[in-house]
């Protein structure tokens, strides 16, 4: 089975290399974006089977990017989940609105984004946490 593909768009060099290391160390491929450009050229190149999205961007915040995705046959088939550490209820309920399938508040708990992604990408609700536990109930 081929790895699924994620595409993270984050401006944070150190916020990369933790999705990064969790990411990989569930055997998901990643590839990144720095800003909002980067973002859409990445994802019309890579075709991601999912897609992280920060809201706080240079050159255009994340919403002007969902707009982007959202605006394109190929990539608004593809899921997002929205990540932000600004005004939590407002955005999650724009980012909802805006075709977003999820929203994370910044920091989040590593375990839930592993099952938000494994639920959104329709695999197997087992995944290597954190903790260096399968999920669920290992001991």
């Amino acid at each position: 089975m081929s790895s699924k593909k994620i595409l993270i768009v984050e401006d944070d060099a150190d916020v990369r290399l933790g999705y990064q290391v969790l990411l990989k160390a569930n055997h998901y491929d990643t590839f990144f974006a720095a800003d909002s450009s980067a973002a859409v050229s990445e994802a019309r190149k890579q075709q991601p089977d999912l897609i992280i999205l920060d809201l706080g961007l240079p050159a255009g915040d994340g919403f002007i990017v969902l707009e982007r995705f959202r605006g394109n046959m190929n990539l608004a088939v593809i899921p997002v989940i929205v990540v932000s550490a600004r005004d939590l209820q407002g955005n999650k309920e724009r980012a909802l609105k805006a075709g977003a399938k999820a929203f994370l508040q910044k920091p989040w708990n590593d375990n839930e984004l592993l099952e938000l992604i494994s639920e959104l990408l329709g695999q197997p609700n087992i995944v290597y946490l954190a903790t260096g536990k399968l999920h669920p109930g290992e001991p």
